[in-house]
């Protein structure tokens, strides 16, 4: 996620990476030859790669916050993630591969320390080896296939991670004649005739092949020692020189092209998240876990990415703003890699302005008078650090803007109550959240940062003045982290404020980048800690007051990253409870659910998480022609059925079929601008507030009496 001030977390290349040793050079001489004669040509290992490998290794001994020895079981683990960083969908290699590559298992601890990469390049090597046979193959399979295969009653596996390895070359044989089979049907299914569907993967497979024997030796390299450094945890990365560069310009936010963060993800390229007020964002149908598979320039033919290096995706993503890219996606929500869409995006630049807190008021009926709620929505913790140290007096910030928004708010008719939304707030500067903080409070600490030398500083609100001291609700979702938690969390624990929403990502890990003498390397050095001395790593914060959300939290989500540094406690600090949450929370929760069970809003957003967990339950798909346009059509009605009904609550017609709501989601995307309005968690927020405002008069009474 998006990160804390200088240690900002712009791109997350999160490869994986694995093994080597000297002593093991007679298998390496084994598999070069065996290389060499399916016509590739091994890489090896550069002296500047193995002097990098030491001073990674040594980095993070003495500067990651974790602390682990480089052991038997580490070297296991390093073992497993490098496999399944190169094939996590058991693809490629055989189990025979498998067994070869377990003589390594317990011997890579010593070997990365010493810059003995051999081992993992061996691997690497017989990976590139195999994904060639099975390019090939495809390209083979596609000169016979026939049309009336799709007669046959046969299904594919839609997630094979924890399937068994093929037991032989037959057993992988079969599971890419289906998974070219499939893709052969989603392009007749998708209006494609057979033959354009056979040229066209054809085109696909031939250009992936091309591209795969390019690799070169740094490839190898990155995605070994990404295996090793995120064994430590998923946000410590290796950045080869070029991603360096990449990387670079991000942190400068002079990059031009779509606002969002990507990893990589085994051959694909995944959405993380979106940047606030990008064009992504704006435009509305790139999602997070969404995964890129292609790109076209404008009205250009989409180039296959899959397989692509991320610098490299992200150098043909990258272009002059206002000039359009068109992205090919397999949405999150796809069961097959087969199953895609387009998005068109007009590329922009991330303006400021655009990120910058924005606010609005809700009246409400409440008891036969009307009150009215303030809403100020934080996309982003934003500071314009330039103009910070330019001298510039009125630079722009969240806390700055957020305080003029108050000032509004409070003018005139004023307001009964805050809403303050960071719903899809990724985080940003740690200063600006320490002093956002600082508005609601008088004084005290706001957040605990432990070291690497598990030295704990807390950060204590800068200003002593209270600027709001009324009823406040705070929305959070599972896209708020890191400096969003911080806030949530404090205001939490001061008993300031209604935590609701959905629990949050968990981000709460600091990184810095330190250069090495190849390349960069980001490496967590610190955790935050709640003033009440739990951690928001992991677990994120848990709202007062509960709303499920649509986004899986199996894909999204700190939790559902390999290696995620786990939750743990600290002393608590002293500070005050302004008030106890403990006497009304149930009557608070009571109160809501009346309102949520009648709420029509609501019950669209229970049917769309049930349709998305049913989803997530198909194991497997079929490949017969017939029933796959049932399942097609069973699955597109269901989400038609969805927008219809939130359409029809808006007095809005309803589409007549699937076809039309994409072109009215294209028609959306060329505007690239969608109308912020009320929704109805903002408007329960609002809703929640009184309830509180109500309980807390209560409660005072009833203290007093």
């Amino acid at each position: 996620m998006n990160m804390i001030k200088k240690y900002t977390l712009p791109l997350a290349l999160l490869v994986f990476v694995g093994l080597t040793g000297n002593a093991l050079t007679d298998s390496l001489l084994s598999t070069d030859e065996a290389a060499a004669s399916a016509g590739f040509s091994p890489l090896v290992p550069e002296r500047d790669q193995r002097d990098a490998s030491m001073h990674i290794a040594r980095s993070l001994l003495v500067n990651h916050y974790r602390k682990q020895d480089f052991d038997r079981e580490f070297s296991s683990q390093v073992f497993d993630n490098y496999l399944k960083s190169l094939d996590g969908q058991k693809l490629y290699l055989m189990q025979s591969d498998i067994d070869e590559f377990e003589r390594y298992r317990h011997q890579l601890h010593s070997a990365l320390k010493n810059g003995q990469l051999d081992p993992g390049f061996v691997i690497y090597n017989r990976y590139q080896e195999r994904l060639l046979e099975r390019l090939r193959y495809q390209i083979d399979y596609l000169k016979t296939a026939k049309e009336s295969e799709f007669n046959q009653d046969e299904y594919i596996l839609t997630d094979r991670e924890k399937a068994p390895w093929a037991k032989n070359r037959e057993e992988l044989t079969d599971i890419w004649r289906r998974r070219v089979k499939s893709s052969l049907l989603a392009s007749v299914l998708s209006g494609e005739d057979f033959k354009t569907a056979k040229d066209n993967l054809n085109k696909r497979f031939e250009n992936q092949l091309k591209r795969s024997n390019q690799v070169r030796s740094e490839d190898a390299f990155q995605v070994y020692m990404n295996a090793f450094t995120t064994v430590y945890d998923p946000h410590t990365n290796y950045f080869s020189p070029q991603s360096s560069e990449n990387f670079n310009i991000n942190m400068r936010l002079s990059l031009e092209g779509i606002g969002a963060v990507l990893q990589s993800d085994n051959e694909y390229t995944k959405v993380v998240r979106l940047v606030p007020g990008g064009p992504a964002e704006k435009q509305g149908q790139l999602k997070p876990a969404d995964r890129i598979v292609g790109v076209a320039q404008g009205d250009e033919e989409i180039v296959n990415v899959i397989g692509w290096r991320l610098d490299e995706v992200v150098e043909l993503i990258r272009g002059p703003k206002h000039s359009v890219v068109r992205l090919e996606v397999i949405p999150a929500s796809s069961k097959l890699e087969s199953e895609t869409r387009q998005v068109r995006i007009l590329r922009d630049k991330v303006k400021l302005e655009e990120q910058a807190a924005n606010s609005q008021i809700i009246e409400l009926e409440r008891n036969g008078q009307k009150k009215r709620v303030g809403v100020i929505q934080i996309p982003t913790f934003y500071a314009d650090f330039q103009a910070m140290q330019n001298g510039e007096e009125d630079y722009k910030s969240t806390t700055r803007d957020v305080r003029v928004l108050l000032d509004e708010l409070r003018a005139g008719a004023g307001i009964d109550g805050l809403v303050v939304d960071l719903r899809g707030n990724g985080g940003g500067s740690l200063d600006e959240a320490n002093q956002l903080t600082g508005l609601f409070i008088d004084r005290g600490p706001t957040v605990q940062i432990r070291g690497a030398n598990n030295r704990v500083d807390p950060l204590e609100d800068p200003d002593p003045a209270l600027v709001y001291g009324g009823p406040l609700v705070v929305l959070v979702d599972r896209m708020s982290a890191s400096a969003s938690e911080i806030f949530a969390g404090a205001i939490q624990d001061y008993g300031r404020g209604v935590i609701m929403g959905s629990r949050t990502f968990g981000k709460g890990t600091v990184q810095a980048v330190r250069p090495l003498n190849h390349g960069q390397l980001k490496i967590t050095q610190a955790k935050f800690y709640r003033i009440s001395g739990g951690s928001t790593q992991h677990k994120g914060v848990l709202p007062d007051v509960l709303i499920p959300d649509a986004i899986d939290p199996t894909k999204v989500g700190e939790d559902a990253l390999d290696h995620a540094l786990p939750w743990d406690s600290i002393n608590a600090v002293s500070y005050p409870r302004l008030s106890e949450m403990g006497p009304i929370l149930g009557d608070l929760n009571q109160r809501h659910l009346r309102r949520f069970e009648k709420d029509p809003e609501f019950k669209l957003l229970l049917e769309e998480i049930a349709l998305i967990e049913k989803q997530n339950a198909q194991q497997q798909v079929s490949l017969n022609r017939k029933t796959r346009e049932i399942e097609i059509k069973e699955a597109e009605a269901a989400q038609l059925s969805l927008v219809n009904k939130r359409r029809s609550l808006k007095g809005e017609p309803p589409f007549k079929n699937f076809e039309e709501w994409e072109d009215y989601l294209e028609q959306q995307a060329a505007a690239s601008e969608r109308k912020k309005e009320v929704d109805f968690v903002m408007r329960e927020g609002a809703e929640v507030l009184l309830d509180y405002v109500e309980l807390q008069s209560k409660l005072l009474t009833a203290d007093a009496a």
